[in-house]
């Protein structure tokens, strides 16, 4: 059963070494995974969400290197 702990920003940034504004761009045009809202001024990423984002990225990685 995958993961359903939720990461603040300061550990989305290290588990995926982006900035802020990196996440945040990728989120607006649809290519990072978006964060859930847990009240008016906190929000937080679902882990498994991002491990599938980041073997996505892996994947994709390798196929350009093979191809």
């Amino acid at each position: 059963m995958p993961s359903k702990t939720l990461l603040r920003l300061p550990r989305v940034k290290a588990k995926v070494d982006l900035s802020k504004s990196q996440i945040y761009a990728l989120i607006n045009a649809g290519s990072f995974p978006p964060p859930v809202k847990l009240s008016e001024r906190c929000s937080a990423w679902v882990e498994a969400e991002l491990d599938e984002w980041i073997e996505e990225r892996i994947a994709a990685s390798r196929k350009e290197v093979s191809a």
